[in-house]
Parts: structure tokens; C-alpha cells; sequence
């Protein structure tokens, strides 16, 4: 479960009883989108889809020979299956990911592989990234040479349902495809096949997350006082306008999940609003307790610019005892008969109180554990503020119009058809 601690923010219920009402409102602006295709709010369905949970099962079942699982995708199509394999791979499957376009590390990864037990999945939606497509040549090249007539049976796609280069080259060549609905946008897919596909593979319980999405979208929908969707919704609202949005994850397991933060909150929410406002606060990952010996010192005496949430896990999954060792009794022996995860615990605990002592605006999200179920429900409740959010601010939190002209301007300066000139743009002042 997911519970919200806002004891250093004075005053919380009194405030969310008195903005009660632009909540709500934005609540009803948002479900009255919800049979709009065009709206992409398809995430929110997700959890229910389990006809798709059955074809990433049955397709992980048909190929047991995969020690080796590649995944061509970048942003959306990367970030939200690498932070949930990390979490829970127990599989023995190696996870690769091809989210760049540097050569040298490609070429490493490539020297190292067995093509005869390596699964390549490449991941567009709209089947035109140019990243992944760039990938994509390679490693298509790599397979034919290596495997021959056996190649397709290592490369599956995940992408569109109908339309794209992906979608034409599965049908072209007889490839097996997973579809990523047609209102379900990169950022928001990590419950499509877009994450179950390589959770499948990293032997993660798919069900047990599914679950706790779905317990968000009931807590999302629930009565104010028990809609933590709506809570944390607000507490980003009421401090917009501070510029830094830390989001600080205290479990090494959940290390990659905070990058996924990163795209979900800034690639929605730093727009321009309905009146051409620039909008948004810029997200920063931090790691606990790695980052208290890096970023905590900035955090509690620099700038009182920012907006810190914390994710704390209240409860092992297993936990680890400290022996006692002679002869370090002087300088460790407050540690002795304790476990790690007290250890852990005392220092998020610390690292709050200190952050709130110095000023700083900072509240605690306690998942009850890492497991699939609590983390399924965080990212469905990240997704529901985000989603509350766009309505608050005025913007879309579903489009992305400013990454566009980088991609225009890359095309234009590779030369594709249709997007000639030398790549030049004007720079306003």
C-alpha cells in the first residue's frame, strides 16, 4: 500500500478541504475526456487489460531458451521497463538496454551477446524513432548474418496497432508484434506491453502488479479525504512555484525509477498553458542513501527552491543482521544485532526531519514494501497526479510539442525527404 505523510506541511487537511473544490473540479474535467480517443488517457484501462497479460505469458512460455533480452527503445520505451526490471528481475535473464546511440558501448554489447540465446525486442510506437530504428538496422543486420533463416525468431515488436514502420515490417516478415494502444502515450505505457513484455522475461509478478494498479485507480476516484491522487496532486499545485521538484527514492532496487519521474513530470508539464504561460517545475532524481553524501548538502542548505518527496519502503523483504566483530566495538557497535534495513529506515527518517528542520517544503510516500504490487500502485498514482496536474496548470499532459523541432531538425540534418534545409533555427531573443 502507498501512504502519505505531510506531518512537517502544517495545516494539510484544513488546505485540502479548502481547495476541495478546484480538485474535484478538475477530477470531473479530466473522467469527462475519458471515451475521447484523441485524450490518450487509455493508461488508465491498463490494469483491466488481462487478455493481454495472457499473450506476454504465453509468448514468455513459448521461448524458455531466452538467456539474453535486448530492448531497443529510448524514453517512455526504456525508462519504465528498465526501473521495474531492475526491481524484480529473478529470472537469471540478462536485461540489455539500447536507449542511446553512442557506437562503442553498442559495439561492446554486441561482442558479448550469444545471438543463438539473445531476444531482441525493439519498442515505437510510432514506429519513426529514429533512435530505435537506427538500432534496430543494426541488430537486424546482426541477426541475419548470425542466425540466417532463424532470425525472426529472435526479434519481437512492441508498437503501434495498425500503422508505423514496426507494424509493416512484423506484417512484411510474419513478426510477432505486441500492440501499444492507440491511446496510450510512451510516458504513460509502462502497464502495456511496452513493460509487461521484458517483466515477463524477468520471471516479475505480473498479476501482483496489475493489482496495485488497480488500487490506485480506485484510490484515485475515491472521496477526498482517501483520494492520495488528489493529495499529492495538490501539494505540487500549492508549490509550483518553486522551480525544483526532487523526487527521492530510498531502495537501491527502485535506483532506475526516479529517471522515469523525470519524463513523466517534465515532458508533461513543462508547457505553455492555455493563455501561452510557461509552466512547470523541473524534476531532479536523487537516490537514497547514496545521494545524502551528494545532494542532501544542496537540499538542506542551499536555495529553499524546491519541493522533496520522499519514497521510503516501511518493511524489508528480507532483511540482513549485522554481527557483532570483535574489536570494532568502539566505532560499530551501535550497530550490532540491528539490521540493514533499520539502518535504512533511521537514515530516511533522519534525512526528513533534517530537510524539513533547514525549511525545505518536503513530504514521505511509505510503500509498505518493494514488492510488485505497492510499486504497480505508486506508478499508477504518479501517473494520476500527473494527469490532475495538466488539468490544474492549463496544459495538455499527453502531447509534447517541444520535443518536436529536435526531431525535425536531426531528420533535416540527415537528410531525410521531406525535411530538407541545413538544420538552422532561429533564436528568439
Amino acid at each position: 500500500m502507498l501512504r502519505l505523510d505531510t506531518r512537517f506541511l502544517k495545516d494539510f487537511p484544513e488546505v485540502l478541504k479548502a481547495h476541495g473544490t478546484a480538485l474535484l473540479g478538475a477530477q470531473e474535467t479530466l473522467l469527462a475526456k475519458r471515451k475521447d480517443p484523441g485524450a490518450m488517457l487509455g493508461w488508465m484501462d491498463l490494469p483491466e487489460d488481462t487478455e493481454t497479460l495472457r499473450e506476454v505469458r504465453r509468448f514468455r512460455e513459448a521461448n524458455p531458451w531466452v538467456e539474453d533480452f535486448v530492448l531497443l527503445g529510448i524514453g517512455g520505451s526504456a525508462l519504465g521497463p528498465k526501473a521495474l526490471e531492475a526491481a524484480f528481475n529473478g529470472s537469471g535473464v540478462r536485461f540489455h538496454y539500447v536507449d542511446h546511440v553512442e557506437p562503442e558501448p553498442v559495439l561492446k554489447l554486441l561482442r558479448t551477446l550469444d545471438p543463438r540465446k539473445t531476444l531482441v525486442n525493439a519498442v515505437s510506437k510510432s514506429g519513426a524513432t529514429a533512435e530505435t530504428l537506427a538500432a534496430l538496422l543494426v541488430f537486424l543486420d546482426w541477426l541475419k548474418r548470425e542466425r540466417g533463416q532463424e532470425w525472426r525468431r529472435h526479434l519481437v515488436l512492441t508498437t503501434d496497432p495498425k500503422r508505423g514502420a514496426l507494424r509493416a515490417l512484423a506484417e512484411r516478415e510474419g513478426l510477432r508484434a505486441f500492440a501499444i494502444p492507440e491511446n496510450v502515450g510512451g510516458r504513460f505505457s509502462v502497464l502495456s506491453p511496452v513493460g509487461l513484455l521484458p517483466l515477463a522475461f524477468a520471471g516479475a509478478d505480473l498479476e501482483a502488479l496489475l493489482m496495485g494498479a488497480r488500487k490506485a485507480n480506485e484510490v484515485a476516484l475515491a472521496p477526498l479525504e482517501q483520494n492520495l491522487s488528489l493529495q499529492t496532486t495538490l501539494l505540487h499545485h500549492l508549490h509550483r512555484h518553486l522551480p525544483v521538484t526532487v523526487f527521492m527514492v530510498y531502495s537501491e532496487r527502485l535506483k532506475y525509477l526516479p529517471a522515469w519521474f523525470v519524463q513523466l513530470h517534465d515532458e508533461s508539464l513543462g508547457k505553455r498553458d492555455r493563455e501561452g504561460k510557461r509552466v512547470g517545475t523541473t524534476a531532479v532524481p536523487a537516490l537514497g542513501p547514496a545521494d545524502q553524501h551528494a545532494q542532501v548538502q544542496l537540499f538542506r542548505e542551499g536555495p529553499l527552491d524546491k519541493l522533496i518527496q520522499l519514497v521510503v519502503p516501511e518493511r524489508p523483504t528480507e532483511d540482513l543482521p549485522l554481527p557483532e566483530v570483535a574489536g570494532l566495538e568502539e566505532e560499530a557497535g551501535y550497530l550490532f544485532g540491528k539490521g540493514l534495513f533499520r539502518l535504512l529506515s533511521a537514515e530516511a527518517e533522519a534525512t526528513y526531519r533534517a530537510l524539513a528542520e533547514a525549511g525545505q517544503r518536503v513530504y514521505t510516500l511509505y510503500l509498505s514494501e518493494v514488492s510488485p504490487y505497492a510499486v504497480g500502485w505508486l506508478l499508477q498514482h504518479l501517473m494520476w497526479q500527473t494527469a490532475y496536474l495538466g488539468e490544474l496548470w492549463g496544459v495538455n499532459a499527453f502531447d509534447q510539442p517541444g520535443v518536436e523541432l529536435g526531431k525535425r531538425l536531426t531528420l533535416a540534418l540527415l537528410g531525410r525527404p521531406g525535411y530538407e534545409g541545413d538544420g538552422s533555427v532561429e533564436i528568439s531573443s
